[in-house]
């Protein structure tokens, strides 16, 4: 009875054991659709040790006649990205696409990231990331859709060698009430957190107030998470008047801070969204220097 109760216990340690944590590595989201770096770009990335960048490549949505999910604002490459820096492929796909499974949908995702690739002369991919915003509808058959991914990005590689194949998703807040996807790790997005319908109340893209609610669940998340920070603007016409949205550094850095109290794992991989000249001007260097503080 006694060994039994013992395992039992040895079990439960087991299962509460915390995820493996992500390396410490600096990296920033490219989310135009036009890969050109400026002087201004090219600095910000070595300055901040920039280590990766997630390069969006297309997005996937719902065509105007609903025939299926189609591609939609591909990247052209026209620059390259400095030695040193691993570019990672990254897809977004509309919550409606994982309304319904799409048989091949996930095949010729991967196929076509690998085709962007051969065409444009880009070597060493390791990894590719899935941005969804899926939801309890969504869930099962986005994480059905990811298992797919998986497979085809191993594919004709050695399915056993997975340690140099990654495949990432994105989870946002509400999403950290769900079972994890099959994922290698996920990116928290600590952006887009609150309801534009309510901007006069609070900051739709990162209000320390929509974040708070959330925190409770870090802890016992079972995926290795990086964590992603806004360092964009957002221009709305409400009622025929312009109206920008930016974070004060103050805002987002407190945000930093109770996440990593909550979970320190994630003061380890820290990503902004997203490279562009107007962002890094939008804040002082020493903003920058408390965002990728490890």
């Amino acid at each position: 009875m006694v060994i039994a109760i013992l395992g039992v216990i040895s079990m439960m340690l087991v299962g509460c054991t915390q995820p493996k944590e992500l390396p410490e590595e600096n990296a920033v989201y490219y989310w135009r659709t036009d890969l050109r770096l400026d002087s201004t770009e090219r600095a910000f990335l070595a300055t901040y040790n920039i280590k990766k960048v997630y390069c969006r490549y297309f997005d996937v949505v719902i065509n105007d006649t609903a025939t299926g999910p189609m591609p939609n604002a591909t990247i052209h490459f026209n620059d390259t990205l400095p030695d040193g820096i691993e570019l990672i492929p990254t897809v977004y796909i509309t919550e409606n696409c994982m309304h319904q499974p799409h048989k091949g949908l996930a095949q010729k995702l991967v196929q076509r990231i690998k085709q962007m690739n051969e065409t444009n002369d880009i070597k060493n991919v390791h990894e590719i990331q899935i941005d969804c915003d899926y939801t309890e509808r969504s869930r099962q058959t986005y994480y059905e859709f990811l298992k797919e991914v998986r497979a085809a990005w191993l594919e004709p590689n050695n399915p056993d060698n997975t340690s140099t194949h990654i495949l990432s998703t994105t989870i946002r807040l509400h999403q950290l009430a769900m079972e994890a996807p099959p994922a290698d790790y996920g990116v928290l997005m600590l952006y887009n957190t609150g309801d534009p319908r309510k901007w006069t109340e609070r900051n739709p893209i990162l209000d320390i107030r929509d974040v708070s609610p959330y925190l409770k669940r870090l802890d016992d998340y079972p995926l290795p998470l990086a964590a992603a920070y806004p360092v964009y603007s957002w221009l709305r016409v409400i009622q025929g008047v312009n109206v920008v949205h930016t974070v004060e550094a103050a805002e987002i850095l407190q945000v930093k801070e109770a996440v990593e109290k909550k979970r320190q794992g994630l003061k380890r991989s820290i990503i902004t969204y997203h490279l562009d000249k107007e962002n890094i001007n939008r804040y002082k260097p020493k903003t920058y220097e408390a965002i990728y503080h490890h």
